[in-house]
Order: C-alpha cells, then structure tokens, then sequence
C-alpha cells in the first residue's frame, strides 16, 4: 500500500511538472510582435472642484496579440513627464480595455505625484498587460498637460505662538494660527506645559507681541505671558491687538470609549485642512457621544442618527472596530468611519514586537500618508504593521526606504524620530524617518 501511494504522489508531481513547463512553453511562445496600443480622450485637462463626479480623462487600449490564450490584468501608469515612472501611480484596471477617471479621482493622484495646484504640468501616461512579473507589455507613452485643484482647506496663517510652554520652546517652531470666518480673527488650538509665551510672525522675532499688563491686550515686543499646563483656544484679534485664552477640548465619551461614561474622553485634534475635529479611535461595541471639556455642559449626540448632531442629542452607536471619527462643529455634522491604522512594532518600540503598535495618524492633506512625530526608539529593529495584527505587516528587504509586504526587520538606532509613511501608490509604498535627537 506504501509503495502505490509513493507511486501516486510521484505520478501527481509528474504532472504537475509538466503542467507548469506547458505554462512556461506557451509564455516562451509569447508573439514578439505582441503590440498593445493605448489612446487618450484628451492631451490637456484642466481640473475644477466645480466638475466633482464628472468624467475628466478616459484611457482606451486594444488587448495585445499574444499568440496564444491568456487573462491579462491592465493598469495605467502615470507620472511627471520626465521621471520614466520610477514615481508612478499605478491604477489596476483589472481585464478591461478602458479606464475612465472622475474629476476628483484624477485629482487626488495628480497631488500624490507632488503636482502644485493650479500649475499646468506634464505628465507621462502608459498602459501595461501584466502576465506575470516578467511577462509585460507596455503600451507607448502618451503626453497629458494636467492641472489639478486644491481639495483642501488652505487655513494658515504667518502667526505663531512661541515660548517655553511650547513643545518647540524660545526657538521654534511655533504653534500654529489658522483663519476663521472673521478676517482679523485668527485661532491656534494648543497643549501647553506650565511656561510662558508670546505671539509672532513668520517664525521670527522681527514682529512679536506680549502682554505688558497681563490684561488681554498686546504691545510690540511686550512682556512674556505666563501660562498653566493645559489644551487652550487662543483667540488672537490682529486689529485690535486683543486676545483671550480659553480651556479647550473636544472629546468622544461613551460605553464604546476606553473610559467609559466617566472619561476622560477620548481627545479629537483640530485639522485646519477640513475645519474639523478628527481621531483615529478603536471603539467597543456601544454607544458614544461628543462633549466640550470632559464635562457634561456641552454635549452633542444624533438623535435622527441621519449624520448630524444636536445639543444634548441621542447616543451614537457603534460596533466594535477602529473609525476614523470627524466632527464638523461649524455644520454640526459627523462621520464615524471604519478604517485601518498603521503603526511601530518591534524590539526598538516602546511595547516591543507583542505592542500594541504606535500608532501613526492619517495626514489629511494627503491622500495615503501617514505621520508619525516624535516617538523614542531602542537600539533594535521594527516593522510597520496594520490594526496591531501581523496578518498585514511590512519590513524593508533592501532597508533602502521601500517596503515590502512581509520584508525584514528594520535596525535602527536610539532616538526620537519623525516618520512618514507612504501608500499613496499602494503598489510602492514607502517610509522615510528623521532623527530629531
């Protein structure tokens, strides 16, 4: 019985051989003359937020004669006119022969190629039959003058607040302003630590203002204003040379956050890019809602549980998961959306290689970037990993800034590092890191 089945294991492997040199007999039969020819609606566009949900550019091929059967999968490459695609964003098409691409989708790659907005540039446009990772063929490049739009919120401001309560001390650099509805009323929303402060322009000391009476109005190179450990709402009037300082935080409580009803809540951080409140969270299963300042004064919850809020409203409902929640306090409107977070793991983190991670935050002006400031490393290695799980995990084979799905630790030395984290071409992404001490 032994020997029969050792034969049948033998007679499987056999074939199984054969099977793959008939697939590598039919690729080496591949036509040489196997053309795959591509063509563009248009060779300019110009990009408006006017147009969103608009067709803007269709990319239209024929399938290549290959000589003989064969289930391409197509994607478009696009990039800078000038990089020969080693920045490409690749678009998997799947088995179709034509890619369409809506206003607000060609937009978003056109700024994840690093194009400025409202500049006309070139760009490079290709289509590729992939067979295998050696079996490609590539249409010829088509020339595309592309000018994107803004898709974010431009709320900054030259002002800054400086000074030893802030994380960047006497030097900088300074806590941001940003603009409100009122032209000569600007805001910064900041953590401080016990120190003192002053009010600046451009990051330097040409223009500053402090406060010489410690009464709410500023003079020309004033006196230090002395603050308390906290999150504040400054409130900055450039005409009248007022200002006040207001405890501030917005925050999620609940049954579904890590603390329960009694908080403290889980804290949201301004994002000057929508003008709104933003947290990447893991949520239990239950309920939550939004409130000012851990405390019950002010609270908003859904009662319609239609996306908008109302003071004092119903509780909002969740499964368990990690959202990505956004709170538009100027329209009173929220998402809670499921979504995945990347973070450090490994024998140089802070929770070593059992976590949990450290987690990065979406930057929101970038569609598939991912910060993360100022965390403390170990002598050892780490790896990126999805949601504290290893079932998505990337390392770095060639530890030369590109990752790969799985791919060795990486070593790094001890510091307080800033990293960015980059999936805007899900096909390459990649990581740099800067060691700040």
């Amino acid at each position: 019985m032994k020997n029969i089945f050792n034969k049948l294991l033998l007679l499987i492997g056999l074939a199984i051989f054969v099977s793959a040199c008939e697939k590598d007999d039919d690729f080496a039969t591949l036509n040489p003359d196997a053309v795959l020819t591509a063509t563009a609606s248009k060779t300019a566009v110009v990009l408006v937020k006017d147009d969103l949900g608009k067709n803007a550019l269709t990319v239209t091929w024929t399938a290549p004669e290959y000589g003989f059967s064969a289930a391409p999968v197509y994607r478009v490459l696009l990039d800078v006119k000038g990089n020969n695609f080693s920045k490409a964003y690749a678009v998997t098409v799947g088995t179709n022969l034509q890619k369409t691409f809506k206003t607000e989708e060609l937009n978003k790659i056109l700024l994840n190629l690093g194009i400025k907005a409202k500049t006309a540039t070139f760009l490079d446009v290709k289509v590729e039959s992939v067979l295998s990772p050696s079996t490609i063929i590539s249409s010829s490049i088509l020339s595309l003058n592309a000018t994107a739009y803004t898709d974010i919120l431009d709320l900054s401001t030259p002002w800054g607040v400086v000074g030893s309560a802030t994380p960047g001390s006497w030097n900088g650099p300074d806590l941001p302003f940003y603009q409100t509805t009122a032209a000569n009323i600007i805001v910064a929303y900041v953590t401080l630590v016990n120190g003192e402060i002053k009010f600046r322009m451009d990051n330097s000391w040409t223009v500053n203002y402090g406060d010489d009476g410690a009464n709410g109005s500023l003079e020309a190179g004033g006196a230090n204003m002395v603050v308390s450990a906290g999150t504040y709402k400054i409130t900055f009037n450039t005409t009248s040379l007022t200002y006040t300082i207001e405890a501030l935080t917005w925050g999620l409580v609940g049954s579904a956050t890590t603390n329960g009803w009694d908080g403290p809540d889980m804290k949201l951080t301004y994002d000057p890019f929508t003008d709104q409140w933003r947290a990447v969270v893991y949520l239990k299963a239950g309920e939550l809602k939004i409130r000012k300042n851990n405390s019950w004064d002010l609270n908003y919850g859904d009662d319609g549980a239609n996306g908008t809020l109302e003071q004092g409203g119903a509780n909002i409902v969740v499964t368990a998961g990690w959202y990505l929640v956004s709170v538009n306090l100027t329209k009173l409107e929220y998402t809670v959306e499921k979504t995945n977070v990347w973070g450090i793991v490994g024998s140089a983190a802070p929770n070593g290689w059992d976590g949990p991670n450290v987690k990065f935050v979406p930057d929101y002006s970038r569609e598939g970037y991912f910060l993360l400031k100022g965390v403390t490393l170990i002598d050892g290695e780490f790896k990126f990993r999805q949601n504290d799980s290893w079932d998505v995990n990337y390392g770095d084979n060639g530890n030369d800034g590109t990752l790969e799905s799985g791919g060795a630790n990486i070593p790094i030395t001890a510091g307080i590092y800033d990293f960015v984290l980059d999936f805007s071409a899900p096909s390459a992404p990649k990581y740099t890191k800067v060691k700040k001490s």
